[in-house]
């Protein structure tokens, strides 16, 4: 007989099983290969997400400077119904003649007035004249504005010698030259000195008493003596950091113009698309005041308070 065979042994030998431990490596290596690969997914899709990101801000920033064009380009115009004044594309000398074709308007060098700009200043004098006229800065153009206010005063200050020679005068018209005690660069800090100080406010007493740091103290005196119905601010240079900047001119044209008790000074500030007009302007003359613009123009009309505490309204 053939031998018993134990039901319990195989014939044929088997597979021995997985051990534990090599079914947590395998398990281990499938699931850094999982995520991994998530992290090359969100990688992507982060890298997708900036070029998405960064077209967002621009809109928004394209969209805010947007509005900020038609907010200043839609300023209420002056009460005045302003005729129109026929200019040619030329400059004037003091007594309004013509004087080369070499001094054209259109044609000369950046700090000259565009035909529209120079049409808003003469339609302005001219609805004003005669009128007591202050001008801080002289450029060429600016010497038919005193032909334009005949009978009336004109004065220009004026810190280029370069400048000083060559300014030609008409009618009542006087030339100073001045020195500003400031720079561009110290703006800001100017700016917050007068904001804190009591003494700039515009109770704080005449302009020549004053201890400001913005007020112009060593003006002519016929400067501080006369009314002024209209005040133009173009100087002194103040497109770089070491130009003198037209904080104290901006200032003190404010104070001049709140002097006028019971009239309104139309305060004109040129080179406005530049930060520091731009700032000194909303502080001392005030958005309220804005009456009308042109080209690089801003026209506040300025009623003349002698009790007002505060330059801006709430």
């Amino acid at each position: 007989m053939p031998p018993e065979v134990s039901p319990y042994s195989p014939q044929t030998p088997l597979l021995s099983p997985i051990s534990t431990k090599s079914r947590q490596l395998r398990k281990s290596q499938l699931h850094h290969k999982f995520y991994k690969g998530e992290g090359k997914m969100n990688l992507l899709n982060k890298k997708k997400l900036i070029p998405l990101l960064v077209c967002i801000l621009l809109c928004a920033s394209v969209f805010r400077l947007l509005k900020i064009t038609i907010v200043t380009s839609s300023t209420t115009r002056l009460p005045l119904s302003l005729s129109p004044v026929h200019l040619n594309n030329v400059s004037y000398n003091a007594r309004g003649q013509e004087p080369s074709k070499n001094h054209s308007i259109s044609h000369a060098n950046s700090n000259n007035l565009t035909e529209k700009e120079m049409g808003f200043l003469l339609n302005l004098i001219s609805h004003k004249s005669p009128c007591n006229l202050l001008v801080f800065g002289q450029e060429h153009q600016y010497s038919v504005l005193a032909s334009t206010n005949t009978g009336g005063m004109t004065i220009f200050l004026e810190d280029d010698p370069e400048k000083l020679s060559t300014i030609t005068t008409a009618n009542n018209t006087l030339v100073y030259k001045l020195k500003y005690p400031t720079l561009a660069k110290d703006a800001y800090k100017l700016l917050k000195h007068a904001r804190k100080s009591k003494k700039c406010s515009p109770s704080s007493g005449l302009l020549k008493q004053t201890k400001c740091k913005l007020a112009l103290k060593n003006l002519p005196k016929v400067i501080y003596e006369l009314k002024w119905d209209v005040v133009l601010v173009d100087g002194p240079c103040g497109h770089r950091p070491l130009c003198p900047g037209r904080m104290a001119s901006i200032y003190t044209a404010s104070l001049l113009a709140r002097e006028n008790h019971g009239n309104v000074t139309n305060v004109v500030v040129h080179d406005i698309d530049r930060m520091i007009e731009k700032w000194f302007s909303w502080e001392f003359l005030c958005e309220n005041n804005l009456v009308s613009s042109k080209g690089k123009f801003w026209n506040f009309g300025i009623q003349g308070e002698s009790n007002a505490t505060t330059f801006c309204s709430k």
